[in-house]
């Protein structure tokens, strides 16, 4: 069972466990550093205050503790994206696919937004099917430029409210 949270300033710890290894391949590349931890935590709680709020960073809780975070932005006001990451301890247990769940039924509901989009890595195709079994359609590709400036063809998927498997 996973269970979303918002994030708290105790955070920066797990975060710097979530974002290391094999899990941040398709980001950065690299691992996050405590002090890098607890300015995301910052950031995200600084955004939850915000009015309107335009992004929403929750902590994916399993086993009793935080493996992953999942965001939600508003890029307009009825269109936004979902990005998430997991612990590398934690891959193939279907907990992505519970929190994009849970993060849909909030995007579609308490957001009120129309339109959900996400891509993943090419080389990360888990990412790709979790989409699938959460409602999303491949829509196409789009180049994402690496820091040498090679180009990286992202898969991109979209969601519409209307075909939203939504969990009331």
């Amino acid at each position: 069972m996973v269970t979303l949270r918002e994030l708290t300033a105790d955070d920066a710890q797990p975060l710097t466990r979530i974002y290391s290894g094999a899990a941040v391949r398709h980001t950065t590349g690299q691992a996050l550093t405590l002090a890098q931890a607890q300015q995301k935590v910052r950031a995200s709680l600084a955004r939850a205050a915000e009015t309107p709020r335009a992004q929403w960073s929750w902590g994916i809780v399993a086993t009793g503790e935080m493996i992953g975070l999942i965001a939600l932005r508003r890029r307009s006001s009825s269109m936004g994206t979902l990005s998430y990451i997991l612990r590398e301890d934690t891959w193939g247990n279907g907990y992505a696919t519970e929190a994009v769940k849970h993060v849909v039924d909030f995007a579609f509901t308490t957001a009120g937004l129309e339109r959900l989009e996400a891509m993943h890595h090419p080389d990360n195709p888990a990412s790709g099917r979790v989409l699938i079994k959460t409602g999303f359609t491949r829509t196409g590709t789009c180049d994402r430029h690496t820091e040498d400036g090679a180009a990286v063809v992202y898969q991109v998927y979209a969601l519409p409210v209307s075909q939203a498997p939504l969990r009331r």
